[in-house]
């Protein structure tokens, strides 16, 4: 037997950007599951995916599956033949079962006795015939939450296919799937070269793929082409680039032949929080932004264009002239929300329901002040400015600005606090409580942005709890998990001196319209420090060492 490199390459409409990863490296892993159930052994497999294919190269492939032996045992030897030697029934039953003579069966001693066996040897089928229903089970097992169907056909995936490539070594896999009957064209960029392009071999593939139709195939070629192009372009303009990893990898899925750009926007939209350009240019249009060597925004974007033009120019015009009403929108938004001060807003809060059953964001709010009101004095801050933070630090969710770019949520809070004249340090708090987001972001600095912090997410845990909807399995709705491992972080990363279970049962009090479980303080109690089990075994902590400590149930 010899080996062959075998290719498929599945060609559809433009594929979901933030989803072609996930598709590609499931596809990858279904072709190699598929292959090892089948015992074909291989060297190497690759991945390639583009907003219009998803291709598998596997090198160094079987021709065939190798021929398998299998042993059948039958019946003792001693009641497989008679006194005479004469085979019994039960010899010559074993006998045509597998269909053979009882002069061809072996006599093995199984360690049990030695019975008759028959050595049966299995055919292995050829590598083209089995790869039609792996690529096809390969597929169906593609992550797709919602497929499409097209035309007249019954076929569903997660775009329209227009072609199938499928190749072993220079041979074409005679397959149907997907509703594309199988060949050896591919077919290149939809506006360099929107024409069929014939694969002569598996290995050529990603290079014939790029000369001829200019197609970088490779997602991490074409991604590093894309890091490549936009730091250069922003050296250039003695800039930084600042490249966020999923703006990155979207914007990868978006191009088979990248080309990065730069335009340029009036240096008076500067005047707004660099954030909200940032959002605005990142979430619209899917903009690189650009700082100096202060780490100053400057009115520079970097686009990522699917097309080499021969005027760049208009292409940059183009962009220009698109983002010019976005950020005005902005602008608008930016003004319009500073006429109110965010006191004024509180009133907003009355009408955005937090949960059915623990009332408005303006209930939450109240609870909030009171609750970091009491954890800042404890920690030595300012009380009343944690509580008026407490009180604020929600309102900007019904800002314009907010309500176009969730994300800014705190970071506007603080701004427009600042614009209002309240204290910078209930300014800091508002943006602070937020922290941390997520594992590995920032914590609170300053004390009453802690107190409000801590307070926001026990009132949230508490409030769950009490109302019967913890988290359960993998489902978490309201992210208490997140938050119970907030809190810890902070306490535990600013060596806060509070007793834990004090703070649970002051925010149960806060919901005085409640009816609260006995033992209620006690179970989030537990469900907090159970947080601390992940948290400790990613760091490397023993597990002993956590159950020694959480026996001791610390405070």
């Amino acid at each position: 037997m010899g080996v062959r490199d075998f290719l498929v390459e599945i060609g559809t409409e433009e594929l979901p950007p933030k989803a072609l990863a996930g598709l590609s490296e499931a596809f990858l892993a279904g072709i190699i599951s598929g292959l090892e159930d089948r015992q074909l052994p291989f060297a190497a497999a690759q991945v390639f995916a583009t907003p219009r294919r998803l291709a598998v190269l596997v090198t160094s492939l079987e021709e065939q599956q190798a021929d398998r032996e299998t042993e059948l045992f039958g019946p003792p030897v001693t009641t497989a033949f008679d006194a005479q030697g004469n085979p019994t029934p039960a010899a010559l039953g074993f006998a045509r079962k597998c269909n053979t003579s009882v002069d061809q069966l072996a006599q093995v001693d199984t360690g049990k006795g030695i019975k008759l066996a028959f050595l049966k040897i299995e055919q292995g089928v050829s590598t083209p015939e089995l790869l039609p229903e792996i690529v096809s089970q390969a597929l169906e097992k593609l992550p797709i939450p919602k497929r499409m169907r097209w035309g007249e056909s019954r076929v569903e995936f997660v775009r329209p296919t227009h072609w199938l490539l499928m190749l072993f070594g220079e041979q074409v896999v005679d397959a149907e799937i997907l509703g594309q009957h199988a060949g050896n064209h591919s077919y290149g960029h939809r506006f360099h070269y929107n024409q069929p392009i014939q694969i002569c071999d598996p290995q050529s593939y990603a290079e014939v793929l790029a000369q001829t139709g200019k197609v970088i195939a490779d997602f991490d070629a074409r991604r590093d082409s894309i890091r490549r192009q936009v730091e250069k372009v922003a050296a250039d303009l003695n800039g930084r680039a600042v490249i966020d990893p999923d703006l990155l990898n979207e914007v990868t899925a978006l191009v088979e032949w990248p080309v990065a750009l730069a335009g340029h926007f009036d240096e008076d939209f500067l005047r707004l929080p660099p954030q909200a350009l940032i959002s605005s240019m990142k979430e619209h249009q899917k903009y690189f932004h650009v700082e100096d060597s202060q780490g100053e925004l400057l009115p520079v974007f970097i686009t990522v264009s699917n097309i080499r033009s021969s005027q760049p120019a208009e292409v940059i015009a183009g962009n220009e002239r698109v983002i010019r009403p976005r950020l005005a929108d902005a602008a608008f938004f930016y003004d319009t929300d500073r006429k109110t001060p965010l006191a004024q807003r509180l009133d907003g809060l009355r009408d955005i329901v937090f949960q059915a059953k623990l009332g408005t964001l303006f209930e939450k709010s109240e609870r909030v002040a009171a609750l970091a009101e009491k954890f800042a004095a404890q920690l030595g801050g300012d009380g009343a400015l944690a509580k008026r933070a407490g009180l604020l630090c929600k309102t900007d969710l019904v800002t314009l600005m907010v309500g176009e770019f969730p994300n800014l949520q705190g970071l506007m809070g603080r701004d427009y606090a600042e614009h209002d004249g309240e204290s910078p340090i209930v300014a800091q708090a508002i943006y602070e409580h937020y922290l941390p987001r997520h594992a590995g972001d920032d914590i609170p600095e300053s004390v009453e942005g802690c107190a409000v912090a801590i307070a926001d997410k026990i009132d949230t845990l508490t409030g769950l709890f009490a109302i019967g909807q913890p988290p359960t399995g993998d489902r978490d709705p309201f992210a208490l998990r997140r938050a119970a491992l907030g809190v810890l972080r902070i306490m535990v990363d600013k060596e806060m001196d509070l007793d834990l279970l004090a703070c649970i049962k002051e925010s149960i009090a806060q919901h005085a319209n409640l009816t609260v479980a006995d033992g209620l303080a006690q179970t989030i109690f537990e469900f907090m420090l159970e947080r601390f089990r992940t948290w400790y075994q990613e760091e490397g902590i023993p597990t002993n060492v956590f159950q020694a400590v959480h026996a001791r149930r610390p405070k």
